[in-house]
């Protein structure tokens, strides 16, 4: 099992409001740049979507429960598809999008648990809760040529420091995919 943090985020670090869904006076920024740059699979999910589960929080799942369900594209065929885990103490029902289901007792625990990849998409407080954790094995950014200034970070301010290798990046549309994993540890030179 293998945690992923995707996210659409700006060359200086926000993720707030990419799709301007929060009506916040930058939002709407990765949309600027055409549909062709965040559409489909461009987190090349592949298979782990297939075989993973999506890990959302309760505002992200409400705005994707109401997108996703009416696409029959085959990308949307395969999120429609994909088990859902929602953490929420206060979503009643998780039913307006098939394969959802409330994450059943401690967030830290339940993913620990999981035996499928989770994939962590949008749900900035989730990402950061698991990042605390040490539980993220890697992270998948479109970072988009956009500087806001303001906005929430997808890493704190005040987060402890961490060594990631690149394991790929590649240019989309507008935006570059970058893909981060944990750097191996460091062996000492010897002498």
């Amino acid at each position: 099992m293998s945690t992923i943090v995707i996210a659409f985020t700006t060359l200086d670090g926000i993720v707030t409001d990419p799709d301007g869904a929060d009506g916040t006076p930058t939002g709407g920024w990765a949309f600027r740049h055409g549909p062709g740059t965040a559409d489909g699979d461009k987190f090349r999910l592949g298979s782990t979507l297939d075989d993973g589960v999506l890990l959302l929080g309760r505002k992200t799942w409400h705005s994707f429960a109401q997108l996703w369900p009416g696409r029959d594209d085959p990308f949307s065929q395969r999120m429609n598809a994909v088990p859902k885990l929602v953490a929420s103490r206060s979503l009643p029902d998780t039913s307006a999008w098939e394969n959802s289901r409330l994450v059943d007792g401690d967030l830290i625990d339940a993913v620990k648990r999981e035996r499928r990849d989770v994939i962590v998409a949008g749900s900035l407080s989730i990402g950061r809760a698991l990042m605390a954790a040490d539980l993220v094995e890697e992270y998948r950014l479109l970072v988009f040529p956009t500087i806001l200034g303001t906005g929430e970070h997808l890493f704190p301010v005040d987060g402890p420091t961490t060594h990631l290798a690149c394991a790929s990046s590649e240019q989309i549309g507008a935006a570059v995919l970058t893909r981060y994993t944990r750097a191996p540890l460091a062996r000492p030179l010897a002498g």
